[in-house]
């Protein structure tokens, strides 16, 4: 009776109501049917999950380009080929997997490696683990770790999640979905049935109403035994589903402030209960909040193709999406001292305006662009793009503590070489930065080498939920045998980046971080003879590249090869990618 009358205030009319209330109804029944299924018959399912995903990939990829205005041959429409669909059906591969694996008898980490990183952390050696990514992704490997004190026999004995109890029933779960990347929802939604074994109502963000009949012809083999219901809505449907006493839990993709109403409430009272510490959100919530990323680059020898690499590099980890990403990278951190810093940053604003235009599209971005502009008033507008030096003696703090989700990028110098540098630049990110999701850091392999171990040390100080090396923290969302989310320590009270992880198709508990690690150097510079001992890959420039001339033809075969892996359509990709 509380939530029929808070929803009346709310604006809700009956028949809204009522329909909200028989879908969770359908799926408090199908909670019970979940529980029944065994693990191998969830593999079945997963099995006609994904073939429903890839007969829906076209029509997902275009709705979700044409929304965000990336119309007709715009080259940058293969981002949502590889950000939806590519990457669910990456998750459900791996997935399927681990869960066969389990019905066999077997431990999903069964051959992988484990071993020990830096203060006695167990490190599972999570990617590449099938062959095809070990050839098409050369280079690029995945670890996660776990947190101090799991060792090794304790990650393998949990591994597994719910799955280990398939029919301990884990109730109905509220996803309250992201409305910038089409792929968020839908892993989410996956998450939660096969870590939790909680059927799922996803909300999705008003700026996704136009794919909801996408993901339900695309999930359709979850939503007809009512494990999954699907409803559109804003605020105040919203404010009636966190209210529901029939969900056990809730898990969110947005911002903090989105978060802190949930929990809190709005204005003076929500305010007040925070202080009081009485929370209006009476279960549990986990959520992903983004922040300010940092992108440190490690001063060494780089030729000029490497600069001209690692320019669009970074140019790609802010404009990609339009910088409507909760891993958009945001922060260059510079060495004052480097010798080449000069070059770097003549390439880097090269890179960033010449980069193609496209529209700014998510709610809100405007004003944080207009806040941008008016935090720091000598700053480059290139278009539909903002870029910000810092000078000696400006104050850095709103850059650092604001994440604009829009094309601002901006650049923090700090002193030092090497060891020192990596040291100092680390601290300035930990303490200066807003939030833990995320950290990129670039470094020649000549110079790693000559770090050491003091590299690994680094990189352990730095209390991100995930980082990449030589890579952007976007591939450890694609990649579904690593984490995704919040370095550990966020709660209610201060939530940060956020709580708990998603993707983790392996099922592991105890999580820290992930880590990617990726070539300095495209094909065909990363030959051994040229590459100073660095990683060998067979990719060029990378089709995420916003500056990825054939990026969105690679992107899209890319994603029909994991669709139907057929080998002719995958060598033409190929020959396109070396055209990038």
């Amino acid at each position: 009776m509380a939530s029929t009358t808070k929803a009346t205030e709310d604006g809700l009319d009956q028949a809204e109501r009522d329909a909200l209330d028989a879908a969770i109804s359908d799926l408090t029944a199908g909670s019970r049917t979940w529980s029944h299924l065994s693990v191998a018959q969830r593999v079945t399912l997963l099995r006609a999950v994904r073939a429903s995903v890839a007969a829906s990939a076209d029509e997902w990829a275009n709705t979700a380009a044409d929304t965000k205005g990336l119309t007709g041959g715009h080259p940058l429409r293969g981002e949502e080929w590889l950000s939806g669909p590519y990457s669910t059906l990456g998750a459900l591969d791996a997935y399927i997997e681990t869960l066969s694996r389990i019905a066999d008898g077997r431990n999903p980490l069964e051959g992988v490696r484990i071993d020990r990183a830096p203060g006695g952390r167990t490190r599972v050696h999570a990617f590449p683990l099938m062959g095809i990514d070990r050839m098409l992704l050369s280079g690029f490997t995945g670890e996660v770790w776990l947190e101090p004190g799991i060792t090794p026999r304790q990650v393998r004995a949990a591994s597994g999640l719910a799955q280990r109890t398939p029919h301990e029933p884990g109730g109905v779960g509220l996803v309250l979905g992201a409305g910038n990347v089409t792929s968020i929802p839908v892993l989410d939604v996956l998450y939660e049935l096969l870590a939790h074994n909680r059927v799922a109502l996803l909300k999705v963000n008003p700026t996704q109403d136009r794919l909801v009949s996408v993901f339900e012809h695309a999930l359709a083999p979850l939503v007809e035994p009512g494990f999954l219901r699907i409803v559109r809505g804003g605020p105040a449907v919203g404010a009636f589903l966190t209210a529901h006493k029939t969900f056990a839990h809730v898990h969110i993709t947005g911002s903090a402030a989105t978060f802190d109403a949930i929990v809190w409430g709005r204005d003076a009272a929500g305010r007040r209960r925070r202080r009081e510490n009485r929370p209006l959100l009476k279960k549990p919530i986990t959520a992903e909040l983004g922040g300010v990323s940092p992108i440190i680059v490690v001063p060494g020898d780089w030729t000029d193709a490497d600069l001209t690499f690692h320019a669009e590099h970074i140019a790609t980890m802010r404009l990609q999406n339009s910088g409507h990403n909760c891993i958009a990278g945001q922060v260059v951190i510079l060495s004052r001292d480097w010798a080449q810093r000069d070059q770097f940053l003549a390439a880097l604003r090269h890179a960033y305006a010449k980069a193609p235009e496209r529209p700014i599209w998510y709610p809100g971005s405007s004003s944080r662009m207009t806040q941008a502009a008016e935090d720091y008033p000598g700053a480059l507008a290139l278009g539909d793009r903002v870029l910000v030096e810092i000078g000696e003696d400006e104050d850095a703090a709103a850059l650092e503590s604001t994440e604009y989700f829009a094309p601002v990028l901006g650049v923090v110098e700090v002193a030092g070489l090497g060891q020192d540098f990596l040291d100092a630049a680390v601290e300035h990110a930990n303490q200066k930065l807003q939030g833990t999701l995320g950290a990129n850091l670039l470094i020649d392999p000549a110079t790693e080498r000559a770090l050491g171990t003091g590299f690994e040390r680094a990189l352990t100080a730095l209390r991100y939920g995930s980082i990449a090396v030589n890579a952007w923290t976007a591939f450890g969302f694609i990649t579904p045998t690593l984490t995704w989310g919040a370095f550990p320590g966020g709660t209610v009270q201060d939530v940060g980046s956020g709580i708990g992880v998603v993707h983790n198709a392996l099922l592991l508990d105890g999580v820290e971080r992930s880590i990617v690690r990726g070539p300095f150097r495209p094909f065909p510079r990363s030959f051994p003879i040229v590459n100073g001992g660095g990683r060998f890959t067979i990719l060029p420039k990378p089709p995420w590249f916003v500056t990825a001339r054939t990026g969105a033809q690679v992107s899209e075969g890319l994603t029909r090869f994991r669709a139907d892996g057929g080998v002719p359509g995958l060598v033409k990709t190929l020959l396109q990618a070396l055209r990038a």
